[in-house]
């Protein structure tokens, strides 16, 4: 067990904790006793990957959105042989692309302005989803594929990271082939065994007790003209919702945003600036309620 931060992986994401894990890491190291760890709003890992493979802490990783419980199995839980999953992985890498549904909405050509991917990625992703569906394997199994073709969705895109738009001139990487490389899987037998949670943070740190719970909830704006829920988190990465889940939602506007992620449904209260009746802020209100409601002795709360 080092002291030293262990390597982690992920996609790009507002909000990273990555030059931060040097700091969180040696903040939880300090406090005594400490051997069970929720990370309330654990996106795409990175914070529960650094402390799973400390070796020292029982994590738990909860989060609201499917793409991040897929991280967390894939990271955390998947045990299986690298050859089981790289043999899988060349076999979807040696499937032919196929004009479908995320060719049809997310797909472009050369000529074409303000699309996420190349048809010649996206054809590559319609096949590849559908056979990932198609094997029949276990949560943790089917979260290591699924993550590898976010990571590799992530690899050549036309965007600066969120999908709430697109760039107007196609990314020197949305040029290159769409291929799927094994992510780098953090189990190990001898560890304590890490558990994936998908839904409200208030009942993970409620239900469960701790000896540490990390939370960094999603950040809003201040400004009063747009609702606070815009071009935010759920927003941001709606297509790796889609991806993960493969259920052809219905869509709307430039970017082809979910429905289930209109301003209107899709808010968090951790992102809401606007005050109550009272004059309190309605996320100060909510993060209030957090801490009250959370079975930890210990609590370490990002807020940058």
């Amino acid at each position: 067990m080092s002291d030293t931060v262990p390597l982690t992986e992920g996609i790009k994401y507002a909000g990273s904790k990555l030059r931060l894990l040097p700091q969180i890491l040696a903040m939880v190291r300090e406090l005594p006793d400490v051997h069970r760890v929720l990370d309330g709003f654990t996106g795409t890992t990175r914070v529960a990957q650094a402390l799973y493979q400390t070796g020292r802490y029982a994590v738990t990783a909860n989060d609201v959105s499917a793409w991040s419980e897929v991280f967390a199995r894939c990271y955390l839980r998947a045990q299986g042989e690298r050859r089981y999953y790289e043999e899988l992985l060349r076999h979807l890498n040696a499937l032919p692309g196929r004009d479908g549904w995320f060719t049809q909405h997310y797909g472009g050509e050369a000529g074409d302005r303000k699309r996420p991917f190349l048809s010649k990625n996206t054809r590559r992703l319609d096949a590849i989803r559908e056979e990932i569906d198609r094997l029949g394997l276990g949560a943790d199994d089917r979260a290591v594929l699924l993550t590898s073709l976010v990571l590799a969705l992530d690899a050549v895109d036309s965007t600066l990271g969120h999908q709430a738009s697109y760039l107007s001139r196609w990314s020197a990487r949305s040029q290159r082939d769409l291929t799927l490389r094994l992510p780098r899987l953090c189990y190990q037998p001898d560890y304590p065994e890490a558990e994936v949670l998908r839904g409200d943070v208030f009942d993970a740190a409620a239900c469960r007790s701790f000896d540490l719970a990390y939370f960094d909830p999603p950040y809003g704006s201040n400004n009063e003209k747009m609702p606070p829920s815009r071009v935010r988190y759920a927003a941001y990465y709606h297509l790796w919702t889609t991806v993960v889940l493969n259920d052809r939602p219905q869509i709307f506007g430039k970017a082809g945003r979910r429905e289930d992620t209109r301003d209107s449904v899709a808010a968090s209260v951790f992102e809401e600036f606007r005050t109550n009746a009272e004059g309190k802020h309605l996320a100060m209100c909510a993060l209030e309620k957090l801490v009250r409601c959370t079975q930890a002795h210990y609590i370490l709360l990002a807020l940058l």
